[in-house]
């Protein structure tokens, strides 16, 4: 099953019709309906504004995850976080350390905060 009969399939089992589908994410009906005709899929771009209407995860759409070879995945949350906050900086600067020294930070925040 390709991305977008998995959308239209969520849409069907929420009850979501296209015109709504359409209102919620800025789509196009067009182009919804292009997606059904022509066996195309969204943008990438455009996954997470699908999600978000939906109110399921990427992994509901680029994953059939009832199919049994996909049961090791399973939905996250996915957060967004801005290039130029704390935040950020602070990821970056974990994914940078070997592998030993994440270990010693992930111990070192255990124990400040209590764990």
């Amino acid at each position: 099953m390709i991305i977008s009969q998995r959308i239209y399939k969520i849409m069907e089992d929420k009850k979501i019709s296209q015109i709504e589908f359409s209102r919620k994410t800025g789509i196009s009906q067009s182009t919804i309906s292009d997606w059904r005709r022509k066996g195309t899929n969204p943008s990438a771009d455009k996954l997470m504004i699908i999600c978000e209407a939906l109110d399921c995860s990427v992994y509901d759409l680029l994953l059939d995850t009832k199919n049994k070879k996909h049961k090791e995945y399973k939905a996250t949350e996915t957060v967004v976080i801005d290039k130029n906050s704390r935040d950020y900086k602070i990821i970056e600067a974990y994914n940078k350390l070997e592998l030993d020294n994440q270990k010693r930070l992930e111990g070192y925040l255990d124990a400040l905060s209590g764990k």
